[in-house]
């Protein structure tokens, strides 16, 4: 995702920014087999998923509803409402790095987020969890979180994705599968059924892989910037410029590589605030767009 981000950015600085990213998934009969709930989770309501697109395969969230409504049956998920999301990138062969002191957490973001009582979803990656257990664990816990899978060694699942690494077809799922594995060994009560590709690069062939495993693939619509940035006003203005209902916005959740987000952060919530938006988690944008439990 950092690789995707730093791309885009620069294509910003160019002018020449021009991103097109699509969303699928048409309705189906049934859902295939969701990832085996925790304890924890089978007490709570399922939460909302897309039906599987055609033949199957996995369906792609890009975006909630675009209308601002009134709140209607006591429902949340109505309204002008945004999604913040923050990926917690971490590969699987960066564990001598960390081990020298570089930080792919954020505790202060986290923090700032407690802080101005702000919703988010946290897409994890399993290796990300296994490196900071506690603090996956303490996000996962947090009802103002959820936390999502972003793979478990933040490898591609297509060729040609940003210089990523690739997952071979026949591993993809169990690459997934691993994550959650890790998700729960750190305490991770209920992780939800979303998946964010790394570098957000998916085809048919990826939708298909997973789609045993019963995961909604989250995208975004709203690219914050935020990697390798140090101007937290320039990724503010490119959050607030791009923001509309339904929004999703991509952003980061490591020090060492993108160290402006909390500073960005502190900016970005009052402002869409004072234009009458309110912070929700992807679980409700999903539900609001017609996601089944």
């Amino acid at each position: 995702m950092i690789i995707l981000v730093r791309r885009v950015a620069a294509a910003c600085a160019l002018g020449a920014l021009g991103t097109a990213l699509t969303a699928c998934g048409a309705p189906a009969a049934q859902h295939p087999t969701r990832p085996a709930p925790t304890a924890a989770a089978s007490k709570s309501p399922a939460p909302p998923t897309l039906a599987p697109g055609p033949a199957g395969l996995t369906p792609v969230f890009k975006n909630g509803p675009r209308t601002s409504s009134p709140r209607t049956n006591g429902s949340r998920a109505a309204g002008k409402a945004v999604a913040l999301t923050f990926d917690a990138d971490m590969t699987a062969d960066q564990g001598s790095r960390a081990a020298a002191g570089e930080h792919f957490d954020n505790p202060r973001l986290i923090a700032t987020l407690r802080g101005l009582k702000v919703p988010a979803t946290v897409f994890m990656t399993g290796r990300w969890a296994d490196e900071y257990p506690q603090e996956a664990r303490a996000i996962g816990r947090d009802p103002l979180f959820e936390v999502a899978n972003h793979s478990y060694s933040h490898y591609a699942f297509t060729k040609d994705c940003y210089g990523l690494p690739t997952v071979p077809a026949n591993r993809m799922r169990t690459d997934v599968e691993r994550a959650y594995a890790a998700f729960k060994k750190a305490g991770v009560p209920d992780a939800m059924p979303y998946f964010r590709f790394p570098g957000g690069c998916y085809d048919q062939r990826a939708l298909r892989a997973l789609s045993a495993v019963g995961v909604t693939a989250v995208q975004w619509d709203v690219v914050s910037g935020d990697a390798f940035a140090t101007d937290a006003d320039a990724v503010a203005q490119q959050v607030l410029d791009g923001v509309r209902p339904g929004s999703v916005v991509v952003m980061h959740c490591t020090r060492s590589a993108a160290p402006a987000t909390e500073r960005a952060v502190r900016t970005i919530v009052p402002e869409l605030r004072r234009k009458g938006y309110r912070f929700v988690k992807v679980s409700e944008l999903i539900g609001a767009a017609g996601g089944h439990r």
